[in-house]
């Protein structure tokens, strides 16, 4: 019976590995995104609901903005080592949306509220690759509702506070082996969370008119995951393979940025951010069996903080069309011993440009685009088996990511 439960238990390890770094989604907004989404000290169009909410006190009137990111991830592993075989993931590719709306009430009180997916995305291997039994598919969505308040404590300083409402789901396919009998255990599992909470704040400060400094700071959400296991394989093992009901506990990490931007010349701007993120909430997984006869469990994951540091800037060819320009670095956040192909992950370069347009006085349409390219990967002491002998999943990972943002924006 406990050789069979193994099977389950390393599908609920991938049930959380899909919040590592990768699946952190920064991009929403296309004006944002086209600056590498160095836009904290920015923040002067109704996205300033995500990236710093102080921002909406530099709008006037009634301000909205919808769009999307399109989002097609690329990675290979070549492996196990020493073997050099290549397998690559099948395409598959991601929209999240994103909406704000904001509204001055005077020159110092605003609101806003937004809605966007910080984390997200997935990843599909074949059925019979070599890591079938750590991963297959694993794929995952948190939405989110702000509203935001923001106000002006003197003219060049101004707050803002947000509540956040949360829910996603996650969904996870691997296989198992059933040696000594034929064939692989398939191991489904489906997940959700109706209702977590959070909160945000920011600054946005001018000590002059062509300097400005931000800040803006995003809680922990924590998320109580109930899901369903199913769970089939030999005939002979039916009685003693895990099917039912689960919960998993995990914290997504706080996120705390500060930049600074500079108008260099009426038309040029340029903008810094350091991105600090928390991922050390994200220590140990915990997995309550809401069947009494299976064990509750623990195991450590050990993610560190991380960072990222981002550099953007736009230049104003005239008064309705704007170029933007950037570049990122994300740092990852766990060492490769503990690499998991649920996630291949690694420090990110990325690479954005983009057009920001003015239709008419109020309506715009803002497009960019962004390459992710992730450093390529060894691992030679991992800790994730993929037989049942236990054998290390040593390898190389590559990956990289292209995105399309469109966003379109309307005020009253």
């Amino acid at each position: 019976m406990k050789s069979r439960i193994t099977i389950f238990i390393i599908a609920l390890f991938a049930f959380v590995e899909s919040f590592a770094g990768g699946f952190q989604i920064n991009e929403h907004g296309a004006r944002a995104m086209g600056r590498g989404n160095a836009f904290t000290a920015v923040a002067n169009d109704p996205s300033a609901i995500y990236f710093n909410g102080a921002g909406l006190t530099q709008l006037r009137g009634t301000n909205f903005m919808l769009g999307t990111t399109v989002i097609a991830p690329a990675a290979s592993f070549r492996g196990v080592a020493p073997e050099v075989t290549e397998y690559t993931l099948e395409d598959q590719y991601f929209t999240p949306v994103h909406f704000f709306g904001s509204h001055s009430f005077s020159e110092d009180l605003a609101v806003g509220l937004g809605f966007t997916t910080p984390f997200g995305l997935g990843t599909k291997w074949g059925d019979d690759w070599v890591g079938r039994y750590l991963a297959i598919e694993t794929e995952l969505m948190t939405f989110t509702v702000s509203p935001v308040v923001a106000y002006n404590l003197l003219p060049n300083l101004a707050v803002s506070a947000g509540f956040v409402y949360s829910f996603a789901n996650v969904t996870i396919i691997r296989k198992n082996s059933q040696a000594p009998f034929a064939g692989d255990a398939l191991v489904e599992l489906t997940g959700k969370e109706s209702a977590a909470f959070g909160y945000n704040f920011g600054v946005l400060y001018k000590p002059i008119p062509k300097l400005a400094f931000g800040a803006s700071f995003h809680s922990e959400i924590a998320y109580t995951f109930e899901g369903t296991a199913k769970t089939t394989g030999a005939s002979q093992l039916a009685a003693s393979l895990p099917n039912g009901d689960v919960k998993a506990e995990l914290s997504t990490p706080l996120n705390l940025a500060v930049g600074v931007a500079y108008d260099f010349t009426d038309d040029l701007n340029i903008s810094a951010d350091f991105q600090y993120v928390g991922w050390s909430s994200y220590d140990t997984l915990k997995v309550d069996f809401v069947d009494p006869k299976y064990s509750d469990l623990a195991a450590p994951r050990e993610y560190k903080n991380s960072y990222i540091l981002r550099l953007g800037g736009e230049y104003k060819f005239s008064k309705s069309l704007t170029a933007l320009a950037g570049i990122y670095f994300d740092k990852i956040p766990v060492d490769p011993e503990y690499l998991n192909p649920s996630l291949p992950d690694a420090n990110r370069l990325g690479f954005t440009f983009g057009l920001d347009y003015k239709l008419t006085d109020n309506l715009g349409i803002g497009l960019s685009y962004l390459f992710i390219r992730a450093s390529q990967l060894t691992v030679d002491n991992s800790k994730e088996f993929y037989t049942a002998g236990n054998a290390p999943f040593n390898g190389t990972y590559n990956s990289s990511a292209s995105l399309f943002a469109v966003s379109f924006s309307y005020s009253l």
